[in-house]
C-alpha cells in the first residue's frame, strides 16, 4: 500500500505567492497581538516571581483560589491546566518567598480552611527578576547563535564555501560581542543582527544558507505569534521547544535540498523551478510520513502528558506543521527567488562580452583575397551567360 504514488507531480512551484501570503497574513497577525498585548506573558522563568501549581479534590475556580490565598498570596493570577476533570490549577505573582518550604505548608493550610483536607500543593518555584532577566537575555544569544552555526553548516554542506560561513560566523560573533557591552537590548540586538546576517548571506552568494535561515525565521515567528493569539505562558520549557523545532524543520529542509542539488547535475535541460518542483515531489512522500509520525507522537503528548509538558507538546505540534510547510513553501521558493533576480542582473552583461569575445575570435578579412574572389565569381557567371 502506497500513501503517496512515487510518480507524484503536484504544481507546488505554482502555489508560492499563495504560500508567501498566507505566511505574511499569519505573522503579522501575530505580531500585531503581540504589540497589542505588550509582548508574550512571560511565565515565572523569565519574568520572575513564584509559581505555584495545585490540585484540588473538588471542582473549584480562580476567583475562589485567590480569595482562599489572599493573605499569602498578592496579586496572584489564576489559571486552571489540564483536563476539567483533573481539578489543576496554576497561581503566578510577583511576589518573590525567600522559604518555599514553609509556604507550601502555608498554602495547604489555607486551602484546607476553604476547601476542606486533601488539597495538594504540587511544585513551588521562584525565580528572581534579575535572574529571570539573565534567563531572556541566554534565550534569545542561544537562538541567534543557533542560527549561525546552521548557516555555517549549509554554506559547507551544499556550496562548498566553508570559509565564508565562518568569515560571518566570525564577524557576527563579534559584533554581537560588542555591542553586548555597549548595553543595548537584546531583543534589537538579536533582531537587527540576524537581518545583518541575511545580508551577509546574499553578498557572500550562499542561498542554500539564506532560504535555510529564513525557513527558521517564519516557524519560530508563526508560533511564536499562535502562543500570543491564545494568550499562553512563554516558559523555558516552549524555548526549548523552539530549538527542537528548529532542528526538525532544518533536517526536512536538508532533504529537500539535497535532492535539489543531486537534480541540478542531471539534468541540463529543465529549467531551474521545474527542477525544484521536481525534487520537492520526490521527497514528498518521506516528508508526509515523517511528519504524520512525529505529529501524532506529539498529539498524544498533548492530550494525556499531563499539565507538565502541555505547553511543551503545544508548541511542537505547531512546530511540526510549520516546519513541513517552510520546507516546500520557504526555503525551497527561495532558491528560485535569488535565482530569479540574479539572472536580471546578468543577462545585459554577459551578451555583451559575448558580443566583443565573438568579433575578436572572428579572422579579420583580407581586402585583396576578397576582391579577386568577386571578380572570379563575376568572371564566371558572365561565362555560364555566353554559353
Amino acid at each position: 500500500m502506497q500513501l503517496i504514488r512515487p510518480d507524484i507531480s503536484i504544481d507546488f512551484v505554482r502555489l508560492r505567492y499563495k504560500a508567501f501570503i498566507l505566511s505574511g497574513a499569519i505573522i503579522l497577525l501575530g505580531l500585531i497581538t503581540l504589540f497589542a498585548r505588550g509582548g508574550l506573558k512571560m511565565g515565572v522563568d523569565f519574568a520572575g516571581g513564584t509559581l505555584i501549581q495545585l490540585k484540588f479534590n473538588k471542582p473549584t475556580n480562580p476567583d475562589g483560589i485567590r480569595n482562599a490565598l489572599q493573605g499569602l498570596v498578592s496579586h496572584a493570577f489564576v489559571q486552571q491546566i489540564g483536563a476539567g476533570g483533573d481539578n489543576e490549577y496554576l497561581v503566578r505573582t510577583d511576589t518573590i518567598h525567600e522559604e518555599l518550604g514553609s509556604l507550601s505548608n502555608e498554602i495547604e493550610a489555607e486551602l484546607s480552611k476553604s476547601y476542606g483536607p486533601g488539597q495538594q500543593v504540587l511544585r513551588v518555584e521562584m525565580v528572581g527578576p534579575k535572574v529571570g532577566k539573565d534567563l531572556r537575555q541566554k534565550a534569545l544569544h542561544a537562538i541567534f547563535y543557533a542560527f549561525l552555526f546552521i548557516a555555517v553548516y549549509i554554506s559547507w554542506r551544499f556550496e562548498f564555501r566553508l570559509s565564508a560561513g565562518l568569515t560571518m560566523l566570525l564577524v557576527m560573533g563579534l559584533g554581537i560581542y560588542l555591542l553586548d557591552a555597549l548595553g543595548l537590548n537584546a531583543v534589537y540586538l538579536i533582531g537587527g543582527a540576524l537581518v545583518i546576517t541575511f545580508v551577509l548571506c546574499w553578498f557572500l552568494k550562499l542561498p542554500y544558507a539564506l532560504g535555510a535561515l529564513l525557513s527558521l525565521v517564519h516557524d519560530i515567528l508563526i508560533t511564536v505569534g499562535i502562543f500570543a493569539l491564545v494568550n499562553k505562558e512563554f516558559s523555558l520549557e516552549v524555548f526549548a521547544a523552539l530549538l527542537t523545532l528548529s532542528g526538525y524543520s532544518l533536517n526536512d529542509t536538508i532533504i529537500v535540498y539535497d535532492r535539489i542539488r543531486e537534480n541540478r547535475n542531471k539534468d541540463k535541460k529543465v529549467t531551474f523551478s521545474e527542477m525544484i518542483n521536481g525534487a520537492i515531489n520526490q521527497t514528498l512522500s518521506r516528508t508526509v510520513l515523517t511528519s504524520m509520525t512525529v505529529f501524532f507522537v506529539i498529539l498524544c503528548l498533548f492530550l494525556f502528558g499531563g499539565s507538565v509538558i502541555h505547553d511543551f507538546s503545544f508548541a511542537m505540534l505547531i512546530g511540526v506543521v510549520t516546519g513541513s510547510y517552510s520546507s516546500v513553501f520557504v526555503a525551497s521558493p527561495i532558491l528560485i527567488a535569488y535565482e530569479d533576480l540574479k539572472k536580471k542582473k546578468l543577462p545585459k552583461p554577459a551578451a555583451r562580452r559575448g558580443a566583443v569575445q565573438v568579433s575578436e575570435a572572428r579572422p579579420a578579412r583580407d581586402p585583396k583575397k576578397s576582391k579577386k574572389k568577386q571578380t572570379a565569381g563575376q568572371g564566371n557567371v558572365g561565362k555560364r551567360v555566353r554559353g
